[in-house]
């Protein structure tokens, strides 16, 4: 039909051809689909035609719709998310015609957007929840029918959430449709939050596959377009596609259902090469950024399969956090990307060979991956561009990269259904990249190295012992240069907190740890609202496809790695336990403690501390309680009994926090003659000589910052500085400063230079007898500042430092400050009881079932508060009567020399009683081991018969610990000496 004859038609006509048309052209559920848009299948049924002479028609464009009938060409699509890229897609439809539209070359495109989202909020109140009742009677039928393995126990929850989400959806889908939609997002969940599954359409639909897709909490931009370069890469041509985003109360939920056709005419099958290669690829969207370098660079153009940018990706995060800590200016994020830009070729051969280690389909591994090793050395060595200064760089990487692949001992690079990519690595690595790039950090050798990698962000866990312990934080990354300035310096960061860890772990028997990672957050907007509650969801992502990967590769079954997608050249369990730290919320302390019970993981829920079946830190004060335990026995070698005597204190972080909000309830309690000088939080300080008034600070203790301290409870000259509710006059921003006179409270206004150099002066300058940093900024105090902590006559302006905070003073600055006769008594040692506290929340884990810890908590706590302070006095007195032996020595230098002593000690004896495990259970040695458990474990008999339930790891590094420590806390060793010597006469020397 030309034209001109189409022209010449009656409009009636015309209209009848086009809707008979469209009739036979579109699946019948198209039009069912549509029945709640009569407006808009009328304009395309009048209007069909000028799609002739139009590449689009608007059939609906309002604040919460889009619908465009679209002649279909390469980039239609695109096109149109491009345009609504800002906008929160709630529902999609994407339809297309079986053949061209009349008089033209192309078919018929239907694009149907809604932007209808509900907020968690919603969803979590409640309202308009009731599903009628013959729309619940007629999806029940509906999956019982189609699909009999759904859980029909979580029916009524599921279509419940996706009622209160999209009420219209529900409404006008056939039952069937709702079926699938309940089916998709509950194997999603069942899943982990990735599900891809496929079924071959019903006699009638030529070749056509429905593949289903759920994704929990999806990536927030350009998604469903990554999705759709996807099934194009593949050849998979997508006729029809309906897709949900929906909320759950806590984040999105993405369920997908396309029906796809194979370019070439093959049948897309379950178990089919091409369903497997789908299957990869859209579970790696996950983890590709659309807007990364490689993904625009080597995916778009066909150079690169999405999982092999991934992996590029993934070799470039760790070549530049290995490189850059100690040499930032010629290996920075720029430097290591560019060498793998520039060389796909090199990237290629770099994943092929990590391939042929790793992938579990690959026959006679061991012969090919020598082969393609030897060749990609070869290249590494031999690569030339003729730039001398830049190829030495680029080798340097790729030669890192080597390392990477083949220090490499676990993978679940190639288990489909994961979020984040890890790797366990041997830390002999290190000794390979050299001392250039090793330079800086401990002289230690940690006992493992893993690598994680997300679509998010990447970090580190790094352990110094086989079973270890640390907490997990996570640094936000709100711009660019926040970026790539966290990720020049992290594995350096990383490597000295997990080895400061160790040292503070001496006590218990897990070594210490730490994971880091980092969050990249620069693309969102700030000012923003709605960009902050994506921000949250894209921690939880990364938090959660981390546990993930994590639990992939140390799910262990006969010490083998579980999952059969992951190569296990460790081939050991390995016990790490984690715990919170800076931006872990207690939502995801709990789903990892969940997780790790579902999957299978040696510790359960024993993986995470802090939960609600746990001993809460902030709750119980366990950290406070060596902090201040520290402090007495301080106090006492100056002559002050804190108990009876009075004293002057200055304290940074505020009555809300876990470790100065304690400390300040134990001392309130235990020490009614503290006089407490300053207090200084984020939010205001409090600067009082004659001491701030316990009542007020008793009001507000572990309920408010200190802004809410009361300036009217100020003793006269005592004054209040205002971080918070700071105001403006024109250009200037000023805060507020509160003084109590004997007159009363007098409130001025002072700008931000006057603010900024009296707040930061208060720690320096009032004179205290007792100073526990308790919060506050790392490295506050460090050797560019310290003298500043000298009152004009030269005296410190405190006598004793007891570090509540890690790392609040350098360890150059605590040398000058030592030296001139301040005691300080280091986080390392200090701050312990935090960790010693978690490690028996393990040992509860392990030994009690929920119900019990529950009905035995406040005893199970007192028992541990008990030994907490038996640990923070046993180290604290010895500390001090080292020093007072050798008065040349520094407190510092005598922690760190204890806790070496107390590892070297361990390390021996855990490998002794690993090697003989028949030991841990004869009475002398059990006797030690239930001398390190609280006492209800001891005290109850049912309790105490469980100790052949531990891990023989655990009982091994259990005895390590207890015995470690007593030889140095108890021991004589002198008379140790003199015993050595006696049974070494005995043996060799008999008598007569």
């Amino acid at each position: 039909m030309t034209a001109a004859s189409a022209a010449s038609k009656p409009q009636s006509a015309e209209r009848a051809e086009n809707r008979l048309w469209l009739r036979e052209q579109l699946n019948p559920y198209f039009f069912i689909a549509m029945k709640d848009e009569p407006e808009a299948l009328g304009l395309l049924t009048r209007e069909l035609g000028t799609l002739r002479h139009n590449r689009r028609l608007i059939l609906a464009d309002r604040e919460k719709a889009l619908i465009l009938a679209i002649v279909n060409q390469p980039g239609t699509l695109y096109d149109t998310l491009r345009h609504i890229h800002e906008r929160e897609i709630s529902y999609t439809m994407i339809a297309h015609s079986d053949d061209p539209i009349p008089g033209l070359d192309q078919n018929l495109e239907i694009q149907r957007f809604e932007f209808d989202r509900r907020s968690n909020e919603e969803i979590l109140a409640g309202k308009d929840g009731e599903t009628p009742i013959g729309i619940r009677r007629t999806v029940a039928a509906a999956l019982r029918k189609y699909y009999p393995d759904f859980d029909m126990a979580d029916f009524d929850r599921l279509l419940r959430i996706l009622w209160l989400n999209n009420q219209n959806y529900v409404r006008i889908s056939p039952p069937r449709r709702v079926a699938q939609a309940l089916r998709l997002y509950q194997e999603g969940n069942r899943r982990g939050g990735l599900y891809l599954d496929v079924e071959e359409m019903e006699s009638g639909a030529s070749h056509e596959s429905r593949v289903f897709f759920a994704v929990g909490n999806p990536p927030q931009k350009d998604f469903l377009l990554q999705i759709m370069e996807v099934f194009n890469r593949l050849e998979l041509g997508v006729n029809r596609a309906y897709c949900l985003t929906i909320s759950n109360g806590v984040h999105p939920y993405f369920l997908g259902t396309f029906y796809v056709r194979r370019r070439d005419g093959g049948v897309l099958a379950r178990g089919s090469e091409a369903f497997s290669r789908l299957e990869g690829e859209l579970s790696n969207t996950q983890l590709l950024a659309t807007r990364s370098h490689a993904y625009r660079e080597f995916v778009t153009t066909g150079l690169m399969s999405g999982e092999d940018a991934t992996l590029t990706n993934a070799f470039i995060a760790f070549c530049h956090s290995n490189l850059a800590h100690n040499q930032p200016d010629r290996f920075g994020l720029d430097d290591v990307r560019d060498a793998f830009l520039a060389h796909p070729e090199i990237a290629l051969q770099l994943a092929g060979l990590f391939r042929s280690r790793f992938d579990p389909a690959v026959e006679e591994r061991d012969a090919d991956h020598e082969k393609i090793l030897a060749d990609t050395r070869r290249e590494v060595t031999e690569y030339n561009s003729g730039h001398r200064y830049l190829d030495e760089v680029r080798r340097t990487i790729f030669r890192c990269c080597l390392a990477f692949i083949t220090h490499t001992l676990k993978t679940n690079f190639f288990v489909r259904e994961k979020q984040a990519l890890a790797f366990r690595l041997d830390p002999a690595y290190l000794a390979e990249l050299g001392t250039d790039f090793t330079a800086d950090l401990p002289p230690a050798m940690p006992f493992r190295i893993t690598f994680f990698y997300s679509r998010y962000g990447f970090g580190y866990h790094i352990g110094f012992s086989d079973i270890a312990r640390g907490g997990w934080r996570t640094v936000i990354c709100r711009t660019a240069d926040d970026l790539v300035t966290n990720a020049n310096t992290l594995f350096r960061e990383n490597f000295v907190l997990a080895h400061t860890q160790h040292l503070k772990n001496k006590d218990i028997y897990e070594g210490g740890s730490k994971l880091v990672t980092l969050l990249d957050a620069s693309d969102l907007m700030r000012e923003r609202e709605r960009e902050r509650e994506v921000e949250t969801w894209r921690l939880y992502k990364l938090q959660f496809g981390i546990t993930g990967a994590f639990l992939d590769i140390f799910t262990t079954e006969n010490g083998v790695a579980k999952h059969p997608a992951v190569v296990d050249y460790y081939r050991e369990d390995e016990p790490i336990e984690l715990g919170p730290d800076e931006n872990m919320h207690d939502t995801m302390i709990e789903t990892i403690a969940a997780m790790s019970k579902r999957r299978g993981y040696m510790l359960g829920i024993g993986i995470m501390s802090s939960k609600k079946v746990g001993i809460n830190h902030k709750e119980y004060g366990v950290t406070s309680t060596g902090v201040v335990k520290f402090a007495e026995i301080t106090m006492k070698e100056l002559g002050i009994d804190i108990r009876k005597d009075p004293f002057t204190l200055k304290l940074t972080g505020g009555p809300n926090g876990d470790v100065a909000g304690n400390a300040l309830r134990i001392l309130l309690k235990r020490s009614p003659k503290v006089n407490i000088a300053l207090i200084l939080d984020g939010t205001a300080a409090v600067c009082d000589p004659a001491g701030a008034d316990h009542g007020e600070l008793g009001r507000i203790l572990l309920k408010q910052d200190l802004d809410g301290f009361d300036p009217a409870a100020l003793h006269s000259g005592g004054f209040m500085l205002f971080r918070t509710g700071s105001r403006r006059e024109g250009l200037r921003e000023l805060f507020r400063r509160v003084t109590k006179t004997d007159g009363g409270v007098v409130e001025e206004w002072i700008s931000l230079d006057e603010f900024s150099k009296e707040y930061g002066d208060l720690v320096f300058t009032v004179p205290a007898d007792l100073f526990i940093p308790a919060g506050g900024r790392p490295e506050t105090i460090d050797k560019d500042n310290w003298e500043r902590f000298l009152l004009p006559d030269g005296t410190p302006s405190a006598r004793a430092i007891v570090e509540g905070a890690n790392s609040f003073i350098t360890p150059a600055a605590r040398i000058e400050l030592q030296k001139k006769g301040i005691i300080v008594m280091r986080d390392a040692s200090a701050n312990k009881c935090g960790v010693i506290s978690s490690s028996y929340e393990i040992i509860a884990n392990l030994l009690l079932s929920e119900k019990e810890f529950l009905e035995h908590k406040e005893r199970y706590v007192a028992d541990v508060l008990q030994i907490l302070e038996k640990r923070a006095g046993d180290e604290a007195r010895l500390i001090l009567r080292r020093r007072r032996e050798q008065p040349g020595l520094l407190c510092t230098e005598i922690s760190d020399s204890l806790s070496t002593e107390i590892n070297a000690n361990y390390a021996r004896l855990f490998r002794f009683f690993q090697g003989r495990p028949g030991l841990a259970l004869q009475p002398l040695f059990r006797r030690a081991v239930l001398t390190h458990l609280p006492r209800i474990i001891a005290d109850e008999p049912r309790f105490r018969r469980r100790l052949a339930r531990l891990p023989q790891k655990y009982l091994s590094a259990i005895l390590a610990a207890e015995i470690g420590s007593s030889m140095v806390y108890k021991g004589d060793r002198e008379a140790e000496f003199e015993d050595m010597i006696r049974l070494h006469l005995t043996r060799n020397f008999p008598s007569a």
